[in-house]
């Protein structure tokens, strides 16, 4: 990646006075670089994403046919156009390997809620919560071109996210492959719920709408300066999939009691029945549990990144909670528990 080469094109002119600082990554395969320029320069700093060559590929094997189209400059566009809180876009040089956008800090939501008292912690998920209502009313209908339209979660995805949960979160974690008789009934198991959740009602899904991918601008206690960020996989999938990636995600522990307001909050915004709702709730927090918890021990084994490692046993225990509130569902709770008897054994139906 030639930096300089970048700046001239944004700025106009060769640009020789600026500092560049090389952000820590996480989980994706793409590399940022915060750039800081002078005061009296406008932007006077700005994020370099910088872009693997394989940018428009998925490791997953549903994700269909490859976008002409960098996924997260089409999200960023219909977003904006939405007026939505997104970063802003101030050059696209995909054909080099990059994208240069706003720098919003470095204050994520997790990091503002850190050590606040229950009620602040209540406040900032009302507000992002609300945020989230604008962005389902706005991307509803999803607009034509925008890529979202294209994906879904339709059957074959939840499945293969509950069988990247068996390989990764329960075989290899274990070191041992299920036998093929307990590997049938889960399989089977695993079908009825990819169906039911793939029935349910649907609307526009961020996919990864949680507390590190919202980031804070300024120091205004209010909590109305929420920015969505990591959008470039959104999708049509189950209207309440981005409330449980909020309010179940693996970081932070909201209070069940929080969490039933929380729910409710959104239910009555959207005029849902907020029972209806939770049972949702606890069935995609099954769901997107277990592949989480897969998805972390993936990322450690095959990315060579094990600091998710920590995060893998928040993520079963979201699962177990769900199948303790969720009715029915036996043959689900049995396999699982036969699966893994410490963490899902002993759940009543």
């Amino acid at each position: 990646m030639d930096t300089k080469a970048l700046l001239k094109r944004l700025y106009g002119h060769d640009v020789t006075d600026f500092e560049i600082i090389s952000l820590t990554g996480d989980a994706s395969n793409r590399r940022y670089h915060r750039v800081v320029r002078g005061p009296d320069v406008t932007p006077a700093r700005l994020m370099i994403m910088e872009l693997p060559d394989d940018a428009l590929d998925s490791d997953e094997v549903t994700a269909g046919d490859t976008p002409a189209e960098l996924p997260f400059l089409n999200l960023q566009r219909y977003m904006a156009n939405a007026d939505l809180p997104v970063p802003e876009i101030y050059l696209d040089a995909v054909n080099d390997g990059a994208v240069l956008l706003e720098d919003l800090g470095d204050e994520t939501f997790v990091a503002k809620i850190d050590g606040s008292s229950t009620e602040v912690m209540e406040a900032w998920y009302g507000a992002a919560v609300d945020l989230m209502v604008r962005m389902h009313d706005r991307m509803w209908p999803v607009p034509e071109g925008c890529l979202a339209a294209t994906r879904a979660f339709d059957y074959d995805l939840l499945r293969w996210e509950l069988d990247h949960y068996r390989e990764w979160g329960a075989e290899a974690r274990s070191g041992r492959a299920l036998e093929s008789d307990l590997r049938g009934r889960l399989d089977r198991v695993f079908d009825d719920l990819a169906k039911e959740i793939a029935a349910l009602p649907r609307g526009f899904v961020h996919r990864d709408y949680q507390s590190r991918n919202l980031m804070i601008k300024g120091d205004d206690p209010i909590p109305q300066n929420i920015t969505i960020i990591d959008f470039q996989d959104a999708l049509v999938g189950p209207r309440v999939y981005d409330l449980v990636a909020l309010l179940n995600d693996s970081y932070v522990d909201v209070p069940k009691e929080m969490q039933t307001r929380i729910i409710s909050r959104y239910a009555v915004a959207r005029g849902i029945d907020p029972v209806e709702l939770e049972r949702e709730f606890d069935l995609v927090t099954i769901q997107r549990k277990l592949k989480d918890g897969g998805r972390f021990v993936f990322i450690d084994q095959v990315k060579g990144n094990p600091n998710f490692l920590p995060f893998v046993e928040k993520s079963f225990r979201r699962v177990r909670s769900a199948l303790e509130r969720l009715p029915g569902h036996d043959d689900l709770k049995k396999i699982l528990a036969k699966v893994d008897p410490v963490k899902f054994g002993s759940i009543s139906s």
